[in-house]
């Protein structure tokens, strides 16, 4: 991605899906330690809320900028070509990855980056001040002091604010046959008696799965180098796949969202049963060389699509599916964020390319759409969908549809007030109190249990909640993972190879903008 797609991913440089971090809880910072090292070594990130590094000088007091940016947005028309062109799945059969995980696998398109020598600690000692000139070389300028109370300049930054408007464009995909219109009679759905309270013996972080330093080496073998989510699913036996979101590549500077070469999302596959050696990612689907390809297709227009989420994925037989939502834009507000409608996506061949399906839609009509951000897990006869509204304010709702109708958004029922009703999707009744965002829903076979992960930005945590049935009742929520100890965390997509009693999921950091692997022992 680069500068010809900045209005387009302006947005997401402010907030994001994942982006908008949520309200730090108090917290001592964990001691220094030297930040992860691979196998490789190469320098990963550290997602840990930590004390300063001891070997460094102490830092000068906090200054005033310089300079103070007033953004004054600019309002541009823009044209936007419809339909939609059709889906680029151009997809090549990967290279196997070399023996030696540390070989470079495509030296021809990225070249192995020369680690740093070590810092020396002299070298980032700040100036004294002694050698300027003016009145900052004064004492009081050299300590830092003297910019304190130096008013900044302050200048006026046009930031262009697309209008956009649709125009004929191109042959798009062929339209798709509605289904029949169904309406399920509605049926009785009382709660389950609430689950004893999860007990955690502990949390821990077990690895960076994404990006510079990671476990696999993301940035090299498939230019990965920034992204978020991972939420998983088993997509065959014995294989997992493993979804993630606004994806940046070669260029991606550490610490920002947005960059070259973004894709909306990219998908990965994982067998490894052996989850506290870390997420060990198989391949990537690619449509080059080293080079994991966008599945659903955004515009990329603010205000229009800006990007396209996937929520979460679940197969049936042969056929993967795959929740998602159209981004229109981000708000400046954190947390909160627009959506178009929340779809369904479906795939024939493994999960090499997507169909949007055009009919299994729900519209965020006046920002009222409750179903906007889902989860959805088969059970029994049905599939279950949890979902919340756009944003990171919203409260959970609930609905089902037989199997053999999953693309039918005719055929579903929400849970209302004890009973399975159809239609009545903006009536359907809050499963647990307050508010919740990046659900990730699992159920548990072996101990008859359903688990529910996702972020609270009241708590400032990632919690876990159970029950006996998925209209509940869900039992409180226990903290999985502070934003105290792990600074703008989000996210917490369950492992399906996860137990009752070993629970792994997926967290993403804000300020590092990658994906990690953690482990929460249960009693």
């Amino acid at each position: 991605m680069g500068s010809r797609c900045a209005p387009a991913w302006f947005g997401v440089l402010l907030a994001g899906f994942t982006a908008l971090p949520a309200p730090s809880a108090s917290a001592e910072p964990h001691p220094w330690q030297p930040p992860p090292v691979n196998a490789c070594g190469e320098t990963g990130f550290d997602p840990l809320a930590r004390e300063p590094d001891p070997n460094l000088p102490p830092q000068p007091p906090v200054q005033v900028p310089p300079r103070i940016d007033i953004p004054i947005p600019v309002p541009e028309f823009t044209p936007v070509p419809v339909p939609d062109p059709p889906q680029d799945n151009t997809r090549i059969v990967p290279e196997p990855l070399p023996e030696d995980p540390c070989r470079n696998p495509c030296p021809d398109i990225r070249d192995t980056p020369v680690p740093d020598p070590p810092a020396d600690p002299a070298s980032t000692a700040p100036e004294d001040g002694s050698g300027s000139s003016g009145s900052d070389s004064s004492g009081s300028g050299s300590s830092g002091f003297g910019n304190l109370f130096r008013f900044p300049q302050i200048e006026i930054r046009p930031e262009i604010e697309p209008i956009p408007y649709p125009v004929p464009g191109g042959p798009g995909d062929p339209p798709q046959p509605a289904p029949p219109p169904l309406l399920h009679r509605p049926q009785p759905g009382p709660a389950a008696p609430p689950t004893a309270l999860p007990q955690v013996e502990s949390v821990d972080l077990v690895g960076q799965v994404t990006g510079h330093g990671s476990i696999n080496r993301t940035d090299m073998r498939w230019q990965v180098d920034g992204t978020d989510l991972g939420l998983m699913w088993e997509s065959e036996p014995g294989k997992v796949a493993v979804m993630f979101g606004d994806t940046f590549g070669d260029g991606w500077q550490a610490g920002t969202v947005g960059g070259p070469d973004w894709r909306s999302n990219v998908l990965g596959y994982s067998s490894n049963r052996d989850l506290s050696a870390g997420l060990v990612l198989d391949t990537m689907v690619q449509d080059s060389r080293c080079h994991a390809t966008e599945l659903l297709g955004s515009r990329k227009i603010k205000n229009w699509e800006t990007t396209t989420i996937p929520t979460s994925g679940f197969a049936l037989g042969n056929r993967q599916y795959l929740s998602y939502m159209s981004v229109n834009h981000w708000s400046r507000i954190p947390g909160l964020w627009s959506t178009n409608f929340g779809g369904i996506a479906y795939s024939e061949d493994g999960g090499d390319t997507w169909i949007k399906d055009q009919h299994a839609h729900w519209d965020n009509l006046f920002g009222l759409g409750r179903f906007q951000v889902a989860a959805m897990v088969p059970k029994g006869d049905y599939v279950y969908m949890f979902g919340t509204p756009n944003g990171r304010i919203g409260m959970i709702g609930l609905a089902r549809v037989p199997k053999d109708e999953v693309l039918n958004k005719s055929a579903y029922q929400y849970w209302v007030n004890g009973s399975w009703a159809p239609i009545v999707e903006t009536l359907a009744t809050p499963l647990v109190p307050g508010i919740a965002s990046e659900l990730s829903i699992r159920y548990d076979a072996a101990a008859d249990l359903w688990q529910m992960t996702y972020l609270d930005t009241a708590r400032g945590a990632i919690v876990l909640r159970t029950a006996a049935a998925p209209q509940g009742l869900w039992s409180d929520e226990v903290s999985l993972a502070d934003t105290g100890d792990y600074p703008k965390a989000y996210g917490g997509f369950l492992h399906p190879w996860s137990t009752a009693t070993d629970l792994y999921f997926t967290m993403s950091a804000w300020d590092t903008y990658n994906v990690y692997l953690m482990h929460a022992k249960l009693r």
